[in-house]
């Protein structure tokens, strides 16, 4: 494997530090019996769908059988992964059933005659109960419709056991079960011979390479004014401008703002890293590039968020999608919601400037293989598939962007934007989190109460204890709409409208099976660019109920995601990994969310959501039939699924009858589902008044002169369709127009 260049963050390996998770040796026994029985070892069965062509992959599938979830460091892993990644009542729920099951009368309460044994004392604990009856009792409880805080906790081991199990690599960096999956790591590089560069770090202070007696020089080096106030354990750093992310949003902001004359610095949380750093290994990846490690919920478990966490932001790991504001959106935007700016040339020619900037290209010239099936499903069925636009060359064919792009073709804002704002002389200060914005009484009179003068920071690198006071004309909040909302409130502002109407462009997914003798169909399901088509469910763009696309699905997360049913099915799908295809659909929420403090995330749909949620899955499956799936299903929990050859159309109909979106594993249903995001929207929405929005039409905050929004939360609404230009392009108008306040507005030293 080619991975020995990348960055020590992005490699995984064994564990080089201790646990901390705190789980008693009773509760680690308890857990490693359920992870057992989602993974347990298995005789080899030499069924021809099972059994591998050759000797070699016969051994690896031998192998893969044989392990088990018990192994160490998986009940360990699963233990870390849930105290630093659950919900507070998510780990006291897992403990608490970690408790019951790790004494004889709590396995019997839950347990049944399951635990039954033969000798004294007759009743086991769960531990000690053969693993086939374990799986029954998971079984059982997984479609209980009325206990969910004893469903719930199942529910989130199986998802921490089985993203553990499958994101494990070891010091060759790989897991054992990868070559029985037929998966393989993406090892491609940029072919260039020109040498690697970094081109951020003329303006970057990396803060985790740093120390208290190097910070101040390293931040003085950058061009910063500097001064250290140790009775207020302070280093103040004066600038024109500080901007909070370096995303879609700030990325352009710290772009524009820096062209126009005045000193930009860029707050960011995540590192730093380039093409030659990404490793596409799925476990450190998401762990360093997203929000949460990848692992992030909302409160009902429903839905599963996706959020960059890194320099540069989603742009950094999206699916590359460029699609434009649809004019219908933007029509409403500006007459319904009153906000002109959406129609404006402005607007539209910002469209087009943030397009050629990050390099966008209208065609694909190959496609990888889920997109195939997505065209080829649509063309069989006479029904219309566009190409998606994207931000790279029209030949770049990389499945595994959403770990970061390691040919570096992709152009996110960490090689555009920000290339720009540093070569304006802007400074980016890494793994460093913004507390809180720095608001004081307005002096002048004005409409806005408070003013904000800047922003207190704390280094994540322990070594630093000093915060940075930055002081600042201006603030711009730029970390999106799961963390701009929650940081405006714990600073003081109470706008009714700050984290409200968070919009989440819910998903649903398909999946289809095609067999390596479909010789018409080549690839895998991680090969390729990721989105490169797209079918319209609905008439016109006016009337659109879902988009078609394709998702990336790495091994742990198409592990983590599927039904279980039981632990021979599982191992049984995941030997199918490579050709089993998921096509999604997405809709435009009319329902919405919210979010007030950080990490706390709720959604509601409305009945809209639902219907057209139902009607893009349904059209999704005709897709995978017409495409010559063998089999197709959802995510259903009772792995709902169809076997397509010799059936007729009418018994397909059937079974697209029963398909519907199903509640969440916390609703009072046996059959439930899990819907994904990967768009967030609108919880710091623009308004004609403070009535209506929580800033003004300039990104303003009604509450406080000189702090701006200038990220998604900004948006009126849902987009509809992937929302980085639109972003970008908001994100633009907004910047230009706080250039021109900064000129306008007189400001004290």
């Amino acid at each position: 494997m080619e991975n020995d260049q990348c960055h020590p963050s992005l490699r995984g390996g064994r564990r080089e530090t201790k646990y901390s998770h705190g789980f008693s040796s009773s509760e680690l026994e308890a857990l490693t019996g359920i992870c057992e029985a989602f993974i347990p070892p298995l005789p080899l069965n030499n069924s021809p769908d099972i059994v591998g062509k050759d000797g070699k992959t016969k051994e690896a599938i031998q192998s893969f059988y044989k392990s088990s979830g018990a192994q160490y460091p998986i009940p360990d892993e699963v233990a870390e992964l849930a105290v630093k990644r659950g919900f507070l009542e998510a780990v006291i729920l897992v403990r608490l059933l970690l408790i019951i099951l790790s004494t004889r009368l709590g396995t019997l309460l839950l347990c049944g005659t399951l635990c039954f044994g033969e000798k004294w004392p007759y009743i086991n604990k769960f531990s000690d109960i053969p693993v086939e009856n374990r799986e029954k009792v998971i079984q059982k409880w997984f479609k209980h419709r009325f206990l969910t805080p004893i469903r719930l906790p199942f529910v989130f081991i199986k998802f921490l056991c089985l993203y553990a199990f499958f994101t494990q690599v070891w010091d060759d960096l790989k897991n054992p079960a990868w070559e029985a999956m037929d998966y393989q790591v993406d090892n491609r590089k940029d072919s260039s011979t020109t040498p690697h560069e970094k081109p951020l770090m003329k303006g970057m202070v990396e803060t985790t390479h740093e120390t208290e007696s190097t910070i101040v020089s390293s931040l003085v080096q950058k061009g910063l004014r500097v001064k250290e106030v140790p009775k207020e354990k302070l280093y103040k750093i004066k600038c024109d401008v500080v901007i909070v992310g370096s995303g879609c949003g700030g990325g352009v902001a710290a772009a524009v703002l820096a062209k126009s004359g005045q000193k930009v610095v860029v707050i960011e949380k995540g590192n730093y890293f380039t093409k030659t750093d990404y490793s596409s290994l799925e476990g450190p990846s998401m762990n360093e590039l997203y929000e949460s490690g990848g692992i992030l919920a909302t409160l009902d478990g429903k839905m599963m968020l996706l959020a960059g966490s890194t320099v540069g932001g989603g742009s950094a790991v999206n699916w590359s999608a460029c699609i434009k504001t649809p004019m219908s959106v933007l029509q409403e935007w500006a007459n319904d919601c009153q906000i002109p700016l959406f129609t404006s040339s402005q607007y539209i020619s910002a469209m087009d400037t943030v397009s050629q900037r990050i390099g966008v290209t209208e065609k694909c010239s190959e496609e990888g293989f889920q997109n195939q099936i997505l065209r080829r499903g649509c063309e069989k069925l006479g029904l219309e598939v566009e190409s998606v636009p994207r931000n790279s060359s029209e030949n770049h064919y990389c499945g595994s962007c959403n770990y970061g792009c390691r040919t570096g073709d992709k152009k996110g804002t960490d090689s555009t934007w920000l290339v720009d704002a540093v070569a304006c002389g802007a400074v980016i200060i890494t793994g460093c989190k913004t507390e809180k914005f720095v608001l004081e009484k307005n002096k002048y009179g004005r409409s806005r109460k408070s003013k904000c003068l800047g922003v207190i920071a704390k280094c994540l690198n322990g070594d630093i204890r000093n915060r940075l006071c930055i002081e600042a004309k201006v603030t711009i909040s730029a970390c999106g709409s799961l963390l701009t909302p929650p940081l405006m409130i714990s600073s003081g502002l109470t706008n009714q409208h700050i984290g409200r109407n968070l919009h989440l462009h819910p998903v649903l997914m398909a999946w289809g099976y095609f067999p390596e003798s479909d010789s018409e169909l080549k690839g895998k399901i991680y090969e390729g660019g990721i989105i490169t088509s797209v079918h319209k469910v609905g008439s016109d763009d006016s009337s659109v109920r879902a988009l078609i696309e394709s998702p990336a699905l790495g091994p742990a997360s198409f592990a983590a995601l599927r039904p279980w049913e039981s632990g021979l099915e599982s191992k049984k799908r995941m030997l199918k990994y490579a050709r089993t295809a998921h096509l999604f659909s997405m809709i435009r929420d009319r329902g919405s969310g919210e979010v007030r403090s950080e990490g706390r995330i709720s959604h509601t749909f409305d009945a809209t959501d639902k219907e057209n949620l139902t009607a893009g899955l349904r059209q999704a499956l005709r897709i995978l039939v017409a495409a010559g799936a063998v089999e197709v299903g959802t995510l259903q929990s009772d792995g709902q699924k169809f076997k397509c050859k010799g059936t007729s159309e009418g018994e397909l109909e059937e079974f697209l009858d029963e398909v519907t979106a199903a509640g969440g594993p916390k609703s009072l249903v046996q059959n439930w589902t899990t819907y994904f995001s990967a768009h967030q929207m609108g919880s710091c929405r623009m308004g004609k008044s403070e009535k209506v929005g929580a800033v003004d039409e300039n990104g303003e905050s009604w509450e406080a002169e000189g702090l701006f929004v200038c990220d998604a939360s900004v948006l009126p609404g849902a987009v509809g369709v992937n929302p980085m230009i639109t972003i970008q392009s908001t994100a633009y108008c907004l910047s230009n127009k706080i250039a021109e306040i900064l000129k306008e507005r007189k400001f004290s030293d």
